[in-house]
């Protein structure tokens, strides 16, 4: 099937104050390969005109044509992308997704405080004399352009924020991508040279002598122990480790399941931030030791083993059950019960406990282990995030120099 995309040309004619004035106007004039149906676009120019038919035939030789009636915008792409993440990522983490698609993309923006605008993506509160800025929801996917992005990015870095504007760049562009995908439509290229705004600052992460310090106060610690060393074994989020269940420790192959989060309010629920979090993390000897004998003495719910981190109740002498306990620990108590205190006893820098996040993947990062398998073991879909938002020197600069000497050693 061949595509005959023809130029014309019509002279047109105003009635302005000053006078009569003509000007050409240039047509594209083609039928749709797929319906038959005639279509026509106007120009101001011929190099704009020739411009068009030039891509128009491109995509039709690469296949990837559409009728230019049945182009989504912006907008209705971004609602079909965040349909694909409903199911797939809890809802709390596809509410955050809604509010930036929908507050920082397809717009309108809201100029105003950063709660008039909260109040405004969320529950649709419009402060009295409110100003708003056009952003791309209507813009059609075929007209979108680099430009038009790069403007867009400007504006929200200028009105909102750099960090707000680059997690908005990250969402399109995987809005974008999957559009191409489904609706045969060819995303433009993103726009390079951004500037990122201020860096953001990395967390500050025990060194690791102080975490083997911890951890061996955590062998001789019974009760408490386990709680405060597992992330630092373990590299979950609080919500993971506060949601394991013993159900999903297999010791038989020495895997942790990561299936399930704990939310705020202490409910599960079966689903972990993204779609990469739900993962299996292998078990060292030493992490598989203390659960082991941790399992003794968990507080059960009822007769039962259930949470892997549950609320205390109250001792008995051993080994006489806990009563009232194997409930929920919420995040608050975890931290003050059996977080902050080590470090007091200790004396080591307060890190929070997202920090044995960072140190978990870091230290991995540096005993040489590959990245796509650091990835893989702490739930994260893109190693690109790993390397960019997690992995922190764990080692001085002398030890870095003595490999040096090692590489090059005959």
């Amino acid at each position: 099937m061949e595509l005959v995309i023809s130029i014309t040309t019509t002279v047109r004619r105003r009635n302005l104050a000053s006078g009569e004035r003509t000007y050409k106007q240039y047509y594209a004039n083609y039928r749709d390969p797929e319906s038959g149906r005639r279509i026509r676009r106007a120009f101001n120019t011929r190099r704009e005109a020739e411009t068009y038919k030039a891509e128009v035939l491109r995509r039709f030789a690469e296949g990837s044509f559409v009728d230019e009636r049945r182009v989504p915008t912006v907008a209705s792409a971004a609602e079909h992308w965040l349909a694909t993440k409903d199911g797939a990522v809890k809802p709390s983490t596809l509410k955050n997704y809604r509010v930036v698609v929908r507050g920082a993309i397809v717009g309108p923006l809201l100029v105003g405080t950063k709660q008039q605008r909260a109040d405004f993506t969320e529950k649709g509160i419009t402060p009295k004399g409110a100003r708003f800025l056009k952003l791309l929801g209507d813009v059609r996917l075929n007209d979108l352009t680099t430009a038009q992005i790069r403007q867009w990015h400007r504006l929200l870095s200028i009105e909102v924020a750099p960090y707000t504007a680059n997690r908005a760049m990250s969402h399109l562009k995987s809005i974008l991508a999957l559009a191409e995908e489904d609706f045969r439509v060819r995303a433009p290229s993103m726009p390079t040279g951004i500037s990122r705004g201020r860096g953001k600052l990395k967390k500050a992460i025990l060194k690791p002598e102080d975490i083997a310090r911890l951890i061996a106060h955590a062998r001789t610690d019974d009760e408490h122990g386990l709680y405060y060393a597992f992330p630092f074994l373990a590299g979950t989020r609080p919500s993971e480790q506060l949601g394991l269940l013993w159900t999903d420790v297999d010791f038989n192959r020495s895997v942790i399941r990561i299936c399930r989060v704990q939310e705020r309010d202490g409910s599960l629920t079966d689903m972990t931030k993204t779609e990469a979090g739900t993962r299996e993390i292998p078990m060292s000897p030493l992490l598989r030791a203390m659960l082991l004998d941790w399992r003794d003495r968990c507080p059960r719910k009822g007769k039962t083993l259930h949470r892997v981190f549950p609320g205390p109740g109250r001792l008995q002498p051993w080994p006489k059950p806990r009563i009232g306990g194997g409930g929920v620990l919420l995040y608050q108590n975890f931290r003050r019960r059996y977080w902050e205190p080590v470090f007091k006893a200790l004396r080591l820098p307060y890190v929070t406990p997202h920090s044995a996040r960072h140190s978990f993947i870091s230290t991995l990062q540096a005993q040489g282990v590959e990245v796509g398998l650091v990835a893989q073991i702490a739930g994260h879909a893109n190693p690109t995030v790993t390397l960019g938002h997690y992995t922190q020197a764990v080692r001085g600069g002398e030890s870095a120099i003595a490999n040096l000497d090692e590489a090059y050693a005959l």
